[in-house]
């Protein structure tokens, strides 16, 4: 018995060993590759030190080679996740990223440190990045503006959640660049409902940037353009509340020239109502 069940065993381990070609064959290099041909180097990755990895990585980035700068934080951050070196090579690598052009990778790395530690000093900067890629992708305002509007969103959290940060003059900069392209947005569809003289629709948009905008360059049309828009409908007493708000906060404005005279063409001067929502409005306005 015991010899049966010996050759019984020698015989599965045959057949076993007969079946190993045919389990490896997927990590075999090629189909004529023998056993002693396998480097388990072209399967396994290669795992080195994480400070190496880290200070190839910098030094790639001084010499300005980016692109292999990104390969080797990436290398830490999987090979040494949640280490003190793959936190830095994290914010590292999404700068690397940001360099590149590669903006979505830039903006997940951002992110995903943010979220990972958030109350660290470089959580900052780590936000900054992400709004640095939203802005490096605004259009021009004949074109869709979400860039714009994640921008402000990226940027607006630099400066609630870090005030004393270096990043937060540039962010209010930034800040107030993408609100100006917001508002040129709304210029750009009013003036184009003006023009086929859909003037409610034109109202609409250009009250918009008064209300909304009124700190941008784009209120002193968008007041010209409610003077317009209102002494075309027969709305004299708006038209003339918008001229008045226009002159007196932008008294040597082309535009206001040019609603006082389009005024004056049907004997009337700017004016301003106290109950207008433009006179409310007017209050806010600040200049560009």
């Amino acid at each position: 018995m015991f010899f049966e069940r010996a050759a019984q065993s020698a015989r599965r381990i045959r057949v076993a060993a007969a079946m190993l070609p045919v389990l490896a064959a997927p990590f075999f290099v090629s189909a004529c590759a023998s056993d002693q041909d396998i480097d388990l180097a072209t399967y396994v990755e290669q795992t080195d030190p994480a400070d190496v990895l880290y200070n190839q990585g910098l030094a790639n980035m001084n010499a300005g080679r980016l692109g292999e700068a990104s390969k080797k934080f990436s290398a830490i951050d999987r090979q040494h996740p949640y280490s003190e070196y793959g936190r830095k090579a994290l914010v590292m690598g999404a700068f690397a990223d940001y360099r590149q052009g590669k903006y979505e990778e830039a903006i997940n790395d951002g992110k995903r440190y943010v979220q990972l530690y958030p109350t660290d000093p470089d959580a900052a900067y780590a936000q900054y990045i992400v709004g640095l890629s939203y802005f490096r992708q605004i259009r021009d305002v004949t074109q869709d503006q979400k860039e714009s509007r994640r921008a402000i969103e990226a940027m607006e959290e630099v400066v609630q959640r870090w005030p004393d940060s270096q990043y937060v003059e540039d962010a209010k900069a930034k800040i107030r660049f993408a609100r100006d392209q917001l508002a040129g947005k709304e210029m750009q569809v009013g003036r184009y409902y003006l023009e086929r003289r859909e003037y409610i629709a034109g109202i609409k948009r250009f009250r918009y940037v008064v209300e909304n905008y009124s700190n941008t360059r784009h209120v002193e049309e968008a007041l010209a353009r409610l003077t317009e828009s209102y002494y075309a409908m027969g709305l004299t007493s708006e038209a003339q509340t918008a001229a008045a708000v226009l002159g007196h906060n932008y008294p040597d404005s082309q535009w206001y020239k040019d609603s006082f005279a389009l005024l004056q063409k049907g004997g009337l001067e700017p004016r301003e109502t106290g109950t207008s929502w433009i006179s409310k409005a007017g209050k806010l306005i600040t200049g560009a």
